[in-house]
């Protein structure tokens, strides 16, 4: 029986593409009380909170613009794209520069704390499509396992990409 189970393990990993040894990092924020990660692909640049230039009948989760190096980036409150409260800023507060396909985008988060490596083993995709809350369900790919806790996985071009309804 168990060596039944290891050869439909070792299909399911040809199936996807991913074997049990490949390591995704991703870099684990706080959001409120809420940890989530963003895979580090995605990642150009981390900077400290800065001043945002407001831009007149932008979505309410558009906070604005900044300037980076020469470069107008917007950046998105993720806390008002997910559906919570606004956001409070803090010394821990920062602007994660996300870079996807051509576009550049600054996402605000509460807290940057760590880098994790989870493996295949680590990741279990979620059965979010049941779930009544829309605005989260649509943005988290799976959920990871690191340390004993548990990490949202942000599908990043679902929250940067998605058009909003109405």
């Amino acid at each position: 029986m168990e060596e039944n189970k290891s050869t439909q393990v070792a299909t399911t990993n040809e199936a996807t593409g991913l074997s049990t040894d490949s390591v995704v990092q991703y870099i684990v924020v706080k959001i409120g009380s809420e940890q989530y990660g963003i895979n580090i692909k995605y990642v150009d640049n981390i900077v400290r909170m800065q001043n945002i230039t407001r831009v007149p009948k932008a979505q309410t989760y558009y906070r604005g613009v900044i300037n980076l190096r020469g470069e107008i980036v917007p950046v998105m409150s993720l806390r008002l794209r997910l559906g919570l409260e606004a956001d409070q800023f803090s010394n821990k507060t920062r602007i994660i520069i996300v870079k996807l396909e051509n576009a550049t985008i600054g996402i605000i988060v509460d807290e940057v704390r760590e880098v994790v490596n989870l493996t295949e083993e680590d990741v279990e995709r979620t059965g979010y499509e049941q779930n009544t809350d829309v605005n989260k369900t649509n943005y988290i790919s799976a959920v990871g396992k690191s340390n004993n806790e548990l990490i949202s996985l942000l599908d990043v071009s679902a929250v940067i990409n998605e058009k909003v309804e109405g």
